[in-house]
């Protein structure tokens, strides 16, 4: 796996999540042997840390409440909600894990498939919250392979009206990062690791796999 100064010295730039619980439970995701459920359920966990990490600066503005005690100024998150929006059918893997930390969220999907001649992204459904440009979004993939379909779903959005956005993925490479850094600069990634390289299929090496098909017991 490669590391934050790794990616500089390549010239990409993404946040990699070193908290030593996201390192262990990608670990058992990663075993051919695992189960879809158990795969699916630390999937969701790793969720839960991984929406840490890519919210950490979120604004807040304080607002007066009573405590039992005394009343007083309380931080609270600050302008229109948030929206999660997931790259169909992997992105569902994730989202769940992120709603179980800002339950108030918005949902957006973006239905994208990679044909398997051209590895290129073909979108087939698209449905998304209102007002966009005045929220938050935070795109959810677990797989940041070729970034086409990454590419593709961002560009969309931007189309939509999405001014701030972030990418949030389990396990990329660095031809993909390289990929979407160049095609979206302004939109920060962050992901739990940097693999080796991509296949001549375009998978990530090691990997895990297809996400989807682990995801979903599926082949």
């Amino acid at each position: 796996m490669l590391t934050e100064q790794d990616l500089k010295d390549k010239g990409i730039k993404a946040t990699i999540a070193q908290h030593p619980l996201v390192q262990h439970k990608l670990t058992l995701m990663r075993r051919r042997e695992q189960s879809s459920s158990a795969f699916r359920a630390l999937l969701r966990e790793i969720s839960w840390l991984l929406c840490y990490e890519v919210t950490r600066d979120l604004p807040l503005e304080y607002l007066p409440i009573e405590t039992p005690v005394e009343a007083m100024d309380a931080p609270v998150l600050k302008g229109r909600k948030l929206a999660f929006i997931s790259i169909l059918r992997a992105g569902n893997g994730m989202l769940d894990g992120m709603l179980d930390v800002i339950p108030s969220a918005r949902v957006g999907h973006v239905g994208l498939y990679r044909d398997p001649e051209t590895l290129q992204a073909v979108e087939y459904y698209y449905k998304v919250p209102s007002h966009m440009e005045n929220r938050l979004i935070v795109v959810v993939d677990p797989m940041l392979a070729t970034a086409n379909s990454a590419i593709a779903a961002v560009q969309r959005l931007k189309e939509g009206g999405a001014k701030d956005m972030r990418f949030v993925c389990l396990i990329s490479a660095p031809e993909g990062i390289k990929a979407f850094n160049e095609a979206h600069p302004d939109v920060p990634v962050v992901t739990a690791a940097v693999d080796t390289r991509l296949n001549d299929h375009g998978y990530i090496v090691p990997g895990l796999g297809d996400a989807g098909d682990r995801i979903f017991g599926t082949k």
